[in-house]
């Protein structure tokens, strides 16, 4: 269906209220092997958006595009079909704790057609080498820091070899170390195996150095989608208020985790 749908993500005019306008007539796009970054302040809609590319969501009004397909109307069965194509890896890990490292990969792995019992070992012990925390098999979720949660969290996005992911606030609440390890892999994943990605962040360092297109999310309205270069340029007086705020915070040095920080992009459950 790519001639019908040429770009792997797209939404067409889209709606969604909860108590309020959460989207108002929506529209982007995500073209293949590029990554767009969502970014706002807190509860204008960025988690929505997520939650409407993975079909958890179903808009009031408008069409959803993933994968080259109209998801709009599709049952959660078929939605499981187009899952296999695009995964998420969560702000929180969203692993499980009773598991370890190794094991939380392979349930992921198991969900593949050509999974082999032969070769799993070797498979999750590759992709563990490929988020850069090889000697994290035999661990237990709970027992690592949470930026080697959200490497692990990749990893098992990884093992289902999926065409797109989407990333919730990758580099929340994480060290700069570990930031910048998660943005170079990133950015390995997308030069190496073209993944599509879309991202989740109030990190203007990760969206700089990782996205092809912004969409700034304010009032249920996208004030602004273009090059993020271009993001400085807009008139539009939230987006300018955002960019100061983000000044303001850098100048004083508050650490990414401070509430007030948190504030400016918002958490991602409240985005």
């Amino acid at each position: 269906m790519a001639e019908e749908y040429p770009h792997y993500i797209e939404f067409r005019h889209v709606y969604k209220t909860f108590d309020k306008p959460v989207l108002v007539d929506s529209n982007f796009y995500v073209d293949p092997g590029k990554t767009v970054a969502i970014i706002g302040r807190s509860g204008v809609g960025k988690s929505v958006s997520l939650g409407h590319i993975m079909g958890f969501l179903k808009p009031d009004q408008g069409r959803v595009i993933v994968a080259h397909e109209d998801i709009t109307d599709l049952s959660e069965a078929e939605m499981n079909r187009v899952r296999r194509k695009v995964t998420m890896v969560f702000q929180s890990g969203a692993l499980f704790d009773s598991l370890t490292v190794a094991e939380n990969i392979l349930f992921s792995l198991e969900l593949r057609e050509d999974f082999d019992e032969k070769n799993k070992e070797d498979i999750v012990a590759g992709l563990l080498q490929m988020v850069g925390i090889p000697d994290s098999a035999d661990a237990y979720p709970a027992d690592l820091p949470t930026g080697f949660r959200r490497a692990v969290a990749i990893a098992r996005a990884l093992a289902a070899e999926p065409q797109c992911i989407l990333y919730d606030e990758p580099t929340t609440m994480v060290d700069p170390i570990m930031s910048d390890h998660l943005t170079e892999l990133m950015l390995r994943l997308k030069k190496e195996m073209n993944l599509t990605s879309v991202v989740v962040t109030h990190d203007l360092d990760l969206l700089h150095r990782v996205a092809d297109s912004v969409v700034f999310l304010s009032k249920g309205k996208i004030a602004f989608f273009g090059p993020p270069g271009d993001l400085y340029k807009s008139n539009d007086p939230d987006v300018q208020d955002f960019l100061e705020l983000d000044k303001v915070i850098r100048g004083t040095g508050m650490a990414e985790n401070d509430p007030f920080r948190k504030g400016l992009g918002g958490v991602a459950s409240e985005g």
